[in-house]
């Protein structure tokens, strides 16, 4: 019986397998010694389909062009392929690989640093506010702090308003126990001034003598600070209104104790006088000179008028140096960046200033800004025009304003025509 051989089946159009031997690097001309497993190309069924065989970039054609195409980047041979490729072509295609990993990896930088920005930007115009939040809450408090601690009197007349703003500044020598510096009790006008903002021209700070001779009304010649003890403020501003043809719009009166306060709450004040002083009346003792001094100090430095050849015009002087030390140092940036500073000064004013009843804190303020204004640079500070320091009239001494030129004064004054040739004349 013979062994019947199952039939041997050959495949049609058979190719023989590629010789490894033969096979080269993507790129080179040479045989690879260690030729890549991608690089040969298996036999395939005749029905398969084609293969898409990419153009060799290096320019190898055949065999090469295909054992090329189908080799990772990462084979060896692709390394050797990559130091055949020309530069150029090779570092374009590196630069948009890398732009494309890097708008890959951090998308819209551009936008990034715009919203950081805006966000940077939302942050100091959220501060901002929150400061100036702060600093009205502040002043509101203060404000509403001093209004509460401030007394009212009734002390204008109701007079037909005259141009500008006119304000009465009036300094009581009243002590605590009600006595006066001359050992009498009651109540006088140790200073007395009247500063006038007019429409138009410089604002002008006056102070008048307290021993100034005038006409009290109801009580008839005698000095101007009598008429404060006679019937207080109203009467006061009655008799400086017949004086000057002047109606009073506010009224201001601050204890000669406040004056100590005040200068306290604005850390002491820098004084000058060019004389050697030893008062026991006030109690100024003195080395010719400036000197930074405290309350007591400023308030002997405003009361002493015996010691000083000049009686009430000194003074006045002096009075008006403490006033403009005073606004200066509660104006300064040292003040204005120390909250504590101005609660204690906004304290001492209110504690120790009295007004009439339509003058309010922000009227102190503005009266404050007048003052500055008239003490600095273009403004006007001194005395009217006076005839004679020391005359004697009913066997006492008064001051005596020029007769003859006193109501051009005024007259200048209230329209603010004023110039420093018309302050502190003594004719006699």
């Amino acid at each position: 019986m013979t062994d019947k051989q199952p039939p041997v089946y050959e495949p049609k159009n058979s190719r023989n397998r590629p010789n490894v031997a033969r096979a080269q690097a993507v790129g080179s001309g040479n045989v690879s010694d260690t030729p890549s497993r991608r690089s040969i190309i298996p036999s395939q069924h005749e029905d398969a389909p084609p293969s898409y065989t990419p153009r060799s970039r290096a320019g190898a054609g055949g065999d090469n062009a295909v054992s090329s195409a189908r080799k990772p980047k990462t084979s060896r041979t692709s390394a050797s392929h990559a130091s055949s490729t020309p530069r150029s072509t090779n570092s374009s295609v590196r630069v948009s690989a890398a732009s494309t990993e890097d708008q890959a990896q951090n998308p819209s930088s551009t936008g990034t640093h715009r919203k950081r920005a805006r966000r940077l930007g939302k942050i100091f115009i959220s501060l901002i506010v929150i400061i100036l939040i702060a600093t009205l809450a502040w002043f509101v408090y203060l404000f509403m702090y001093g209004s509460s601690k401030l007394e009212h009197v009734e002390a204008l007349s109701g007079r037909a308003n005259t141009p500008g703003e006119t304000y009465l500044i009036v300094g009581s020598d009243k002590r605590e126990d009600g006595v006066l510096e001359d050992g009498e009790e009651g109540q006088r006008s140790d200073t007395i001034m009247l500063l006038q903002l007019p429409d138009t021209g410089h604002a002008a700070l006056i102070s008048l003598p307290r021993d100034s001779l005038v006409d009290i009304p109801g009580y008839g010649p005698s000095k101007i600070n009598a008429a404060y003890s006679y019937g207080g403020a109203p009467l006061l501003v009655e008799t400086v209104e017949d004086l000057t043809g002047l109606t009073v719009d506010h009224y201001v009166e601050v204890s000669m104790g406040g004056v100590q306060n005040l200068v306290n709450a604005v850390g002491g004040v820098n004084l000058c006088y060019d004389a050697d002083v030893s008062d026991a009346y006030s109690g100024m003792e003195w080395t010719a000179g400036c000197h930074d001094v405290n309350g007591d100090q400023a308030l002997s430095f405003s009361r002493m008028r015996y010691s000083d050849p000049r009686g009430d015009i000194g003074r006045g002087e002096r009075q008006r140096q403490v006033v403009s030390k005073v606004i200066d140092k509660a104006a300064s940036p040292d003040t204005l960046v120390r909250p504590w500073r101005q609660r204690a000064l906004v304290a001492a004013a209110a504690e120790n200033l009295t007004t009439d009843s339509d003058t309010s804190l922000f009227g102190l303020v503005q009266a404050g800004l007048g003052l500055r204004s008239a003490m600095s640079e273009g403004g006007l500070m001194g005395a009217p025009p006076i005839s004679n320091i020391s005359y004697w009239y009913a066997g006492q001494s008064y001051v005596q304003l020029d007769p003859n030129t006193i109501d051009a004064f005024w007259q200048k004054m209230t329209y603010g025509e004023l110039t420093n040739e018309d302050l502190n004349q003594i004719l006699g």
